[in-house]
């Protein structure tokens, strides 16, 4: 409920005098025999009102007021710790609004310093809060002078006059030094750090320190490290002080707690070791993941059991962390946290982005570096919406030339890309022949970026291929060299008139398409398809389309349709 406004129907002479700091108008009222102590529909007498006015002088008028009439049946302590409907007494409001002249005044008369609000707030606690939405309001109400900064000096006399320092405030169990740090006042912080319990924890096992840590209070933090504070503490989810301010990118704090011994290698979670270089790695603090790389174990790049950083880099989509990474070493493949994750391999997780058409950026990255696409990936890449990624990862990757080498292939490399290996070609051919009903979408594809097609001239394919895309495929292949067994599949499939082949493969190959299939065997079918370097042979430029086998109509999507 707001109580901002005050309503002139309901509060007394006297209060509104008091709110206004009006001491004359106060001192002649009280003399007419107005009462002080008339609340008005906020509970708010002229006391609390003179209070959170900072109007010392109204202050002293109403005090002594009501001491003249104590002297009968006025209890003057009672009148002074009286609160408002929301729990406010006359001293937690001058120490919210920062006027020592006040709280000492109230003090002296008998005020409770450790009295709650209904939000379990106190003097104390509201005397440090000076940065919060109180302040904004107070301003309205009181003069520029009676709100100063943190409001150490009030803080100070409240703990010199038996304030609970340790008590909890709010339903989170915060205390006067999880709030000082919160909003932070150092110099608070400072004083409180004397004589608080600097491992005070709030209902997520959280300390100071963490606030800290979190919010980017570098002096705060050193304060409290300075003065003790344990930097290796873990909260219920097992949070440290140094994750949180690798997430939040605080680099100050960082250099801070590793400077006081933070370990770097304490896991962070309960459901996966989560380390601060994974936290740095998804949210792209580069400049704190380069602090952290030489300080945490590389267990955690390829150990079982851990998670490679590089896994946060796909799921954020951090470029530059993960160049970063794979430039110190960090392995591409990682290693397999299906059980913790439910991904194979980074590229597996950054393969299940979103943002699949075109691939992410740290697709890219990971594809440029040479990661391993087994069957789990290439069952992604080849599914009919991701042709675009297909030919991505077909640029990146490139289909090794036929008389390379059968061994791994991870150091060949095709216009400045890492070549596929053969266990990947292998793994994309048996993805391939499972989804033969997709093939007039990924058949082309492939076809031009290399793959031979004797790969693919197989029984599966050719007696469960599309009517035009078994033509397509022949096309690029001598026809009349095909096995006998291929051979008799085909004549079945015409006889049962689910082939339609083209008339031409009723006659014997021409001179022309045989000399292309030479071509290509001889330049390698990169050059013929996927360069220009066609245009570079001493033939007339109409044989250049005929040679990189652009005459091909390829299958029509529109037959799934």
């Amino acid at each position: 409920m707001d109580f901002t406004e005050c309503y002139e129907d309901t509060v007394s002479s006297v209060a509104a005098a008091a709110r206004v700091g009006c001491r004359r108008r106060l001192r002649r009222l009280i003399r007419e025999g107005r009462s002080v102590d008339c609340p008005d529909n906020r509970g708010w007498t002229a006391l609390h009102e003179a209070a959170a006015s900072g109007s010392v002088g109204c202050l002293k008028e109403i005090l002594s007021a009501a001491s003249v009439n104590g002297g009968s049946s006025w209890d003057v302590r009672s009148f002074v710790n009286s609160a408002t409907h929301e729990g406010e007494s006359a001293c937690h409001l001058a120490a919210r609004c920062g006027c020592l002249p006040a709280v000492r005044i109230l003090v002296r008369a008998g005020a409770d310093v450790n009295q709650c609000t209904n939000d379990l707030s106190c003097p104390l606690y509201a005397g440090k809060t000076a940065g919060c939405v109180f302040v904004a309001w107070a301003h309205r109400r009181c003069r520029p002078a009676a709100v100063s900064g943190d409001h150490k000096d009030v803080v100070q006399l409240l703990l010199a006059k038996g304030a609970e320092v340790n008590g909890t405030h709010t339903a989170s169990c915060w205390t006067c030094l999880h709030q000082a740090v919160y909003q932070g006042h150092t110099a608070v912080v400072r004083i409180l750090a004397r004589v608080a319990d600097l491992e005070a924890r709030d209902d997520n096992r959280v300390t100071p320190l963490f606030l800290a840590a979190q919010y980017g209070r570098r002096e705060c933090l050193k304060v409290l490290v300075d003065a003790g504070a344990d930097v290796n503490a873990q909260a219920a989810d097992l949070a440290t002080p140094l994750l949180l301010a690798s997430q939040e990118g605080h680099t100050a704090c960082v250099d801070v707690l590793l400077g006081h011994g933070a370990d770097p290698n304490m896991a962070c979670s309960q459901e996966w070791p989560q380390l601060p270089i994974h936290a740095a790695t998804q949210f792209g603090h580069r400049g704190i993941l380069r602090r952290l790389i030489p300080l945490t174990e590389r267990a955690c790049d390829r150990g079982e059991g851990m998670v490679s950083p590089l896994y946060l880099a796909a799921e954020g989509d951090q470029e530059e962390s993960a160049r970063l990474l794979l430039s110190e070493g960090f392995s591409p493949d990682g290693q397999d946290c299906t059980r913790l994750l439910g991904f194979r391999s980074p590229l597996h997780a950054a393969l299940q982005s979103d943002a699949l058409v075109p691939p992410t950026k740290v697709t890219t990255v990971l594809l440029e570096a040479g990661a391993r696409l087994s069957e789990d990936e290439w069952g992604h890449v080849l599914r009919p919406s991701n042709m675009p990624l297909l030919e991505a990862v077909l640029f990146l990757r490139p289909i090794p030339p036929p008389w390379q080498p059968s061994d791994d292939a991870a150091g060949a490399r095709r216009q400045g890309h890492m070549a596929l290996r053969r266990q990947e070609l292998g793994d994309m051919l048996a993805v391939a022949l499972r989804h033969i009903q997709d093939a007039r979408y990924w058949l082309p594809r492939l076809l031009k970026a290399g793959l031979e097609p004797a790969s693919l001239l197989q029984p599966c394919m050719l007696e469960n291929a599309a009517s035009d895309v078994v033509n397509y495929l022949l096309h690029f292949a001598n026809w009349s060299t095909l096995s006998t067994s291929l051979k008799v599949i085909l004549c079945g499939r015409r006889a049962e008139e689910t082939w339609r082949p083209d008339p031409l493969f009723d006659s014997t190959p021409s001179l022309a398409h045989l000399c292309r299939l030479r071509v290509r065997l001889l330049m390698g079918p990169h050059l013929v398809t996927g360069t220009d370097r066609i245009r570079q042979l001493p033939v007339p430029p109409r044989l250049h389309r005929f040679l990189r086998f652009r005459d091909i109509p390829e299958p029509s999507v529109q037959a799934d349709v």
